[in-house]
């Protein structure tokens, strides 16, 4: 592992293959998250999720800034991937019985995901330097982490839950003291690799639609007018997600962070990326279980639980997205408050209606919602472009 390849620092690159590869595990992942989320659509079953969903997170977040530092591309790099994404699987497969005597096996495998991280930062700098030094730091508290979350694999009920939130509450504390460290930012890999774990939260909407297609078609030996209309409404809400981060919002976010140099660009990469990017990928999944009722059920009722998650995980999608630009430009998204609001509304006044209805009410929104944002800003950036420029590329 000696003599890491560290490109300098004004060299930026996109994610290599094998961090690709590493997030397909993250797939199996997420899909076992929403598993659980069905199996116990309550209050304590989406807790229980989301716990599971930040640890899971916090390593592959720390992994995503170890190859921010490093080359992808050196051949020790890939290994360790390789090796992170072979302990990624049994992590995913404990996801539905964490809580269920597979603790140890979902604590140990995240465990290690988290120390390979950890061991390519350490091994990446040389002593002495600074980069270095804020490694040590930031590797410490995760090491505290890793005894809890195996301890608490090992530990019951209560006992476990404890010692697993004070694990993730020793990890986000590594996190808000490596703000005063110096790190390696390169801001377009960081912007790429939270963009494609945002498309594999999204493949878990792709998959509710695949599974309402096969159960109509065993059921029936073919599809009802109503489950197509609910695949076309599912298939809508992906794109209207989709559009609502990638059309507007990455690009705006990575052109900011461009613009920030030092400590200021590594304080933006934590906010905007480490801890925001988990509301929105955790909105779509908690999203996906809601769809995957709606579709197995399209003319019924939705249970208030999954009324629930889909409005939840909606808000948490658009308020997370609120948060980065109001993070990034130090400005409001007017649109995305006020759909809020109305998703809110919705869900409190259709709880006769059934699952398809509700859910092209809601596309309807999402619609309106981003044609108006996109009026607005690009009538912003023309009144505001000198004369004979291109208004600018960012959001207004």
């Amino acid at each position: 592992m000696r003599g890491l390849d560290v490109p300098e620092l004004a060299e930026d690159f996109t994610a290599d293959p094998v961090e690709l590869f590493f997030d397909l595990a993250f797939v199996f992942a997420f899909s076992q998250l929403v598993a659980h989320l069905i199996h116990h659509p309550t209050w304590t079953g989406a807790a229980e999720a989301w716990l599971l969903f930040a640890m899971l997170w916090m390593a592959w977040s720390t992994f995503t800034w170890s190859a921010n530092a490093v080359s992808g591309n050196a051949r020790s790099v890939r290994i360790i991937f390789l090796i992170a994404t072979a302990a990624t699987l049994p992590a995913a497969g404990g996801v539905t019985t964490a809580y269920e005597g597979g603790g140890a096996v979902f604590a140990i495998s995240v465990s290690i995901i988290l120390s390979m991280a950890l061991a390519i930062q350490l091994w990446a700098f040389e002593t002495g330097t600074a980069e270095r030094v804020s490694a040590i730091r930031y590797a410490r508290p995760n090491l505290v982490a890793m005894v809890l979350w195996i301890g608490g694999g090992f530990a019951t009920d209560e006992a476990r839950l404890v010692l697993w939130l004070l694990g993730l509450g020793s990890i986000l504390y590594g996190t808000i003291r490596a703000r005063r460290g110096t790190w390696i930012i390169r801001i377009g890999h960081f912007a790429e690799r939270h963009g494609l774990i945002l498309i594999v939260a999204l493949g878990e909407v792709v998959v509710a639609i695949g599974i309402g297609i096969i159960e109509s078609l065993t059921e029936s030996g073919s599809l009802s007018s109503a489950v197509i209309v609910a695949l076309i409404a599912a298939g809508l809400f992906a794109g209207l997600l989709w559009w609502a981060y990638f059309d507007r919002l990455q690009p705006g976010l990575e052109w900011r962070g461009e613009q920030l140099d030092g400590q200021q660009r590594g304080w933006f990469a934590v906010d905007v990326y480490t801890y925001l990017h988990a509301l929105i990928v955790s909105g779509v999944i908690i999203s996906a279980a809601a769809l995957e009722e709606i579709l197995l059920h399209p003319t019924d009722p939705i249970p208030l639980a999954f009324r629930v998650m889909l409005a939840g995980g909606l808000l948490m999608f658009l308020l997370g997205t609120v948060a980065c630009v109001g993070r990034a430009f130090r400005v409001v998204i007017p649109e995305r408050i006020v759909a809020s609001v109305v998703v809110v509304a919705l869900v409190a006044i259709g709880g006769s209606w059934s699952g398809v209805a509700l859910l092209a009410v809601l596309d309807g929104v999402l619609f309106a919602v981003l044609i108006t944002e996109h009026v607005r800003v690009e009538r912003s950036r023309s009144q505001n472009a000198p004369v004979g420029t291109e208004p600018a590329a960012e959001p207004s």
